[in-house]
């Protein structure tokens, strides 16, 4: 019989119904990362992550983010301008690469970076041939050049001079992972290290990217890692629908870890209504960011419902046993305060506006 050989750079399956010792009876690892980079034959990597709330994106049936939900967060002109903010301190003027879930995401950064008056180009796989290989052979050539693209890039593609990639992007795919980043891995004589900008909290999810990386238990048990992965992302996570996610797309962070929260004010020998304080508090600017009059961020508050009763229930769970009737007025004073901290923040933000 023939004797069949596979060799990737990622030995896990991108689709969960078709694991890899399916198909193949052994797997032989190769070199690690961090062993190629100590070699000389991959650049060493400088990591720069964001923390970016990620609450209202939603995974697919095959595990991953949505390109929907992907691209109505990085497409909000709050994301925007951090990755702007990101490129400008840690990327400006170097060969860079961004990867992006979606192509409405992608085009709506190359013409926020155009706008700010940067040199840069779009790429899809709706491009066609003759574009994409001008566009390439012009990244090629462009020492400041920097190309927002999909997963076209992601394989098949090779230009050792980029010194930055960016995941403008989340996702929860272990080899897409490190396919993004090995675009900007080649070392050249000139190019010892290059730079990873996470604007996905994929680092935090997956690891370094030159990390030790268990491969043939990966090989072996697929469905176990990803599982694990899947609970890493899902650890009582509250989801803020897409809908009400568009309403503030002022607004960097949505969330607020009350439970983290309530630690914290125990260590400091706080009182626990502090925590509701705090939260409630962040929901204010998030309406005030967002609004251009107290009419419109009062309107703004009550479209928070639903994420002032997830606040507050948590917020009783830390207290232990609490009534029904208790939690109830809780939310109730909630609401109350929120509103009447619009209205004094929005008036105050009004006074400043004219004496300027």
């Amino acid at each position: 019989g023939a004797v069949i050989i596979g060799v990737t750079a990622t030995p896990l399956s991108s689709d969960p119904e078709l694991p890899l010792h399916d198909s193949y009876d052994e797997l032989i690892i190769g070199e690690s990362i961090g062993s190629l980079i100590e070699q000389g034959f991959l650049a060493k990597p400088k990591v720069i992550r964001y923390d970016v709330e990620l609450a209202s994106l939603e995974r697919g049936s095959k595990g991953d983010f949505t390109v929907g939900t992907s691209d109505e967060l990085y497409s909000s002109p709050a994301m925007l301008q951090l990755l702007l903010d990101a490129y400008e301190a840690d990327s400006k003027n170097k060969k860079t690469l961004i990867f992006n879930t979606g192509i409405f995401a992608s085009r709506s950064v190359h013409d926020y970076f155009r706008e700010a008056g940067y040199n840069i180009r779009h790429l899809d796989n709706n491009t066609p041939a003759t574009e994409r290989a001008e566009i390439l052979s012009w990244f090629k050539k462009t020492s400041n050049a920097i190309l927002t693209s999909v997963s076209i890039l992601t394989t098949g593609f090779d230009e050792p001079t980029v010194k930055t990639v960016i995941l403008n992007r989340a996702t929860t795919s272990l080899t897409l992972y490190h396919q993004m980043i090995g675009r900007g891995a080649r070392s050249l004589p000139k190019k010892k290290r290059f730079t990873i900008i996470d604007l996905g909290n994929n680092t935090e999810r997956f690891g370094a990217w030159d990390g030790d990386v268990n491969w043939q238990e990966i090989f072996d048990h697929p469905q176990a890692f990803i599982e694990m992965i899947n609970i890493h992302n899902g650890q009582d996570v509250h989801t803020i629908s897409g809908d009400v996610r568009s309403k503030f797309p002022n607004s960097i962070s949505v969330s607020f870890d009350v439970q983290a929260a309530h630690h914290e004010a125990e260590k400091n020998g706080e009182k626990p209504i502090v925590v509701l304080r705090d939260s409630s508090r962040q929901h204010a600017f998030m309406c005030i960011e967002n609004a251009d009059s107290i009419c419109a961020a009062l309107e703004l508050a009550e479209v928070l419902e639903n994420d002032i009763k997830w606040r507050v229930k948590q917020y009783t769970k830390c207290l232990g046993n609490v009534t029904k009737n208790y939690r109830e007025w809780l939310e109730n004073d909630y609401i109350s305060r929120l509103k009447t901290l619009i209205q004094k923040l929005m008036q105050r933000r009004d006074m400043h506006r004219q004496i300027a």
